[in-house]
């Protein structure tokens, strides 16, 4: 019996691996049978306004799909789109189902996070409603690590490598500048209200580098004259102080740290509001406080673009995922989400399985109080024996003139043995 079609989107915030997971999509869709892969353009935003594509036009042969899971953002362009509900807007859900029926797709699949797994589950209902013959099947993905049943999420472990290593780097750029100066710096860390991502930055405590001195979690209120007393303590031992901050770090009365940075409370679709100025505000307060040379850092966009510095278990899981949502929804998953199991630590092995959808969207996988010391500016040993087997091994890129080469939809007539454009 002939198949029909497969529909995949990308969907919120990149990862260095999110088109991993897209290339595990495409390949395991043609070895089942299915006819053709399509890409939603910008997300189901996108696709709404007819914005798609067949990946077969742009993934030719093996290189391409090694290229494209070396290649970071989003391959297909994403979006922060929130569905209404669906007795909010039924002409939304109508629109989407003319355009499935009309491609005829019989699997949907969105890469992304919690806003994403809440697309999915809105679909899926709107599909038992009206009896339509789509499965959708949630492929997870997220830096922040904050799905909820998962063990961790395709995107995690290269954004803890790159902080992991960039926190090593700019420790030892801080020393060079220590000769009888006082110094404070601050790094500052995504990651909203999930702390997962700022205690990696304590991966980068070895035999060659002592780590950052203080690690505040958005899990635990922040003081921000705790923070000073614990920078002068310290300032009184040593030179050189690095302090990690969570973008998301709140006080006692609920308030975000970067509110007091800023009186900009832009949302996106979704209600989140956009976090910087954490590290700046707080290196002010220090230096007027204590009147030391200060230096704020924030990683900003790279956490999530470095993929020339991507975990191999990383690409591997992201790649092994994808495949996973194709795999379900062939054999008859609707309205779940792939989860990552993890078998073993030593050594390391994981793998796949399906949860109900509706129990991820919209939740919220927080760092465990236990995780944390008791004075609340460190993680402990667990935290890292969870966190160290999802940064192992790379996966080299592939280099023309220098530089990393990527997949993109402008080079689709590019030869890559000449480096020239046909």
């Amino acid at each position: 019996m002939k198949k029909g079609n497969v529909l995949v989107g990308q969907s919120g915030g990149p990862t260095a691996v999110i088109n991993s997971s897209l290339a595990g999509v495409f390949k395991t869709a043609k070895e089942r049978g299915f006819s053709k892969v399509y890409g939603m353009r910008y997300g189901i935003q996108g696709f709404m306004d007819e914005q798609y594509i067949d990946l077969s036009d742009h993934i030719k042969n093996e290189l391409d799909l090694e290229l494209l899971k070396r290649t970071p953002s989003a391959f297909l362009g994403t979006c922060r789109y929130k569905l209404p509900e669906i007795h909010e807007d039924r002409a939304v859900y109508e629109r989407i189902f003319e355009l499935l029926d009309k491609l005829d797709i019989e699997v949907f699949i969105y890469i992304g996070g919690n806003d994403s797994m809440d697309t999915i589950r809105k679909l899926f209902d709107y599909s038992l409603l009206t009896g339509a013959k789509q499965k959708f099947v949630g492929c997870p993905k997220t830096i922040d690590n904050d799905l909820a049943i998962t063990d961790h999420t395709p995107g995690f472990g290269s954004a803890a490598k790159y902080i992991a290593t960039s926190t090593k780097e700019i420790i030892c750029d801080a020393m060079g500048f220590s000769y009888k100066k006082k110094n404070v710096n601050i790094v500052e860390i995504m990651g909203r209200n999930a702390g997962w991502l700022t205690g990696a930055a304590a991966l980068s405590r070895s035999e060659d580098c002592e780590g950052p001195d203080l690690i505040y979690l958005p899990e635990l209120p922040f003081s921000i004259e705790s923070f000073v007393a614990e920078v002068k303590k310290i300032l009184e031992k040593k030179d050189v102080v690095v302090a990690v901050v969570s973008e998301g770090i709140k006080t006692a009365e609920g308030k975000y740290v970067c509110e007091y940075a800023t009186s900009s409370t832009t949302t996106d679709a979704f209600g989140h509001i956009q976090m910087t100025g954490t590290a700046s505000y707080l290196a002010n307060v220090i230096k007027n406080e204590l009147g030391c040379k200060t230096r704020a850092v924030e990683l900003s966009t790279l956490q999530r673009a470095a993929a020339h510095l991507a975990s191999k278990i990383d690409v591997d899981e992201a790649f092994n995922v994808g495949g996973a949502t194709v795999k379900a929804a062939d054999e008859g998953s609707s309205g779940v989400m792939v989860v990552i199991d993890r078998v073993s630590d030593d050594p390391y092995q994981s793998a796949t399985g399906v949860y109900d959808v509706h129990r991820i969207a919209n939740g919220e996988k927080v760092v465990p109080r236990n995780w944390i010391n008791k004075a609340g500016n460190y993680v402990t040993e667990e935290f890292l024996d969870y966190v160290r087997p999802l940064i192992q091994g790379q996966y080299s890129p592939m280099m023309v003139e220098g530089l990393p080469r990527h997949l993109s939809m402008n080079l689709k007539n590019y030869d890559w043995v000449t480096s020239r454009r046909k």
